[in-house]
Formats: C-alpha cells, structure tokens, sequence
C-alpha cells in the first residue's frame, strides 16, 4: 500500500523516516511532483528506475535545502554561484562537476563525472530536504514516458503500490519541469527548458547554447542516450558470458564463472536492483583493477533483460558497442 501523507509536521517526519530507510516518497515541488530517494543509497536510487519502469539510466536530479549545501558536493565556479544565488530556492538545474568524494551515488549521475542539482524553491520539498538532512535524486513522480504529475493524484494513479508514500504537496505552481543548464564546459548549454526562462539566463550569463554540449568517448554525455558507446570503460566488454578467458576479468551475477582471476559481484542473489546499485561502480572497479593487472577484456555474466534488467542490459550494450558509434 502507498500512503498518503499529509503535508504537515507529521507527514513531513512520516516522509523523512521513509527516505532515510531507503524507501521512496513521492513530493511536490513548484513544477512538478518529484519520486524522491535518498541519493546517497545506490539501492534507493535503483529503485527509482524501478519504480518508473525506466529503460535507461539516464542522470537524475540530486535536491538540496540550501545552496551552501548542493555546492558542497559539485565545483561551482562564478557563474554557478552567480546563477545559484539568482534563482534558488526555484526551478533550475545545474550540471556541474562533482567534487571528489561527493556522496552521491554512481548510479544517481549514471556514471559520469558531472552532477545534476537543484534547491527547489516549494516550502514543502524544503521542510523534507531539511528534515532528511542529505540529498535526494527526484525525477518526476511517473511512469516512463507518461505525463508528469502536478498534484498527489496524478502520481496515485500512476504509482500506487509502487512506492512507499506520497506527500500531498497540494497542486504544483509551475507544471512544467525545472530548467537544466549545463555549466561544465567553457560556455554555458541549455539542456531544456523549463521554469526558468533562457532570456533571464543570458540577462545574468549572456549567449547560452542550446542542444546538447560536444561528446566525445574521453569527455561523455551531460544527457545519456546520443551515443552508443558514451561513458564505456577503458577495457573492451564482452556480453553474456558463459565462460572466462585468462586475460578477463569478470562483472558477475550470481555465482562467479569458474577461474576468473578478478571478479566484481553485482549481486550473489541475483537481484537487478542490487545489481543496479552497484553497476557503475562495478565496471569502474574491474576497469581500473584489470588495467592494472594486465587483462585485456571485461566479460559480463548474462542479466535477465526484464524489469530493471532492461535498464542495465542498455548501459551494458552501450558500454560494449565499438567505440565511436552513433
């Protein structure tokens, strides 16, 4: 059963409690309701995607309480805090770098090097973000591809008994998404449009871009799913393995393949939400581990290709398809 939480000093805690033992909430915003799970736990974050029945890992958005503490976890440079300082709390996102040792999990930035964060400006998703005490990856409280929600409502109808609860925010003001805004190169990008208006961007930055920033396979994607083979690992990956070479090192799931020298276990139970969570830390580990000892190629068990498994067999076939395809 989802509950239905009433936005008040009860159902707030309620909410809290929630999110700090994994679970997930859904909570309205000024632009639309968020499906909120602690970004710092890669299980909750998976089951995001599993709750929204998500194809891909695209990045998700982390939500702050203040500006001082989304810049605790990316670099913020001048144009970032000029712009922070300008329209937070309020609906915009910024892509920035993370900082090293940043807490948020792999999964929630889809294991790249940039973060996605917003302050949102509704005194409901601060008094949550306040009372949670860290940050929490929301994207719109949905399934995949449908209509985003703006009121308690629309998310019961689409999540019921998906989800842990759903703080009842009252009807959104904006409805429509928060404006992203890539900030990691030299010049600024729109990503999308949004509550915050490029004109009022450009009066503050001056000329933005739009579309997606240059991609290259050193540099990655700010916004998955333009190439194939973004955000791979050094190693080349070879899928659906029955058996392992000498020169391999092994992402397993469940019981390891016989002789492997190296083997990082996604999930012994064999799990996809496990093995979501831990994905990218994964492929990061065998990749710099078989470098390192010499291997020459990562071999990947076979993942069921249901549920959440939809999800890691697209980063997989993309981690693995020839290097440089469109």
């Amino acid at each position: 059963m989802t509950e239905v939480l009433t936005a008040d000093e009860n159902g707030v805690a309620r909410a809290a409690h929630l999110l700090c033992d994994g679970a997930l909430v859904a909570f309205g915003t000024e632009t639309v309701y968020g499906l909120g799970g602690d970004a710092t736990n890669a299980e909750a974050v998976a089951a995001i995607f599993q709750a929204k029945g998500r194809p891909r890992f695209n990045p998700l958005i982390a939500h702050y309480a203040s500006v001082d503490e989304a810049v605790r976890h990316v670099q913020a440079d001048d144009r970032a805090l000029s712009v922070a300082q300008r329209f937070w709390p309020g609906p915009l996102t910024l892509v920035l770098p993370r900082r090293t040792g940043c807490p948020v999990a792999l999964l929630a930035s889809a294991g790249l090097e940039s973060l996605a964060v917003r302050v949102p400006g509704h005194p409901v998703a601060q008094a949550l973000l306040r009372r949670v005490g860290r940050p929490i990856a929301a994207p719109s409280a949905n399934r995949s591809g449908a209509v985003s929600p703006t009121t308690a409502r629309h998310v019961m109808d689409g999540l019921a008994g998906r989800i842990a609860a759903v703080l009842d925010s009252g009807p959104c003001a904006v409805g429509v998404e928060s404006t992203v805004l890539d900030l990691t190169g030299e010049h600024p990008v729109l990503l999308r449009p949004g509550g915050v208006s490029i004109e009022d961007l450009a009066a503050l930055l001056g000329p933005i871009g739009r579309g997606l920033p240059p991609a290259s396979e050193a540099t990655g994607l700010r916004s998955p799913g333009m190439l194939a083979s973004h955000y791979a690992p050094v190693l080349p990956v070879r899928l659906n393995a029955v058996a392992a070479a000498e020169d391999e090192v092994l992402l397993a799931f469940g019981p390891p393949l016989p002789g492997t020298r190296c083997v990082f276990q996604l999930s012994a139970g064999q799990s996809v939400i496990e093995a979501a969570s831990r994905l990218f830390e994964g492929m990061r580990w065998l990749d710099a581990e078989g470098r390192q000892t010499g291997a020459r190629r990562i071999a990947v068990m076979p993942i069921p290709a249901t549920g959440l498994g939809l999800a890691i067999a697209d980063r997989l076939q993309r981690a693995a398809a020839p290097r440089g395809t469109a």
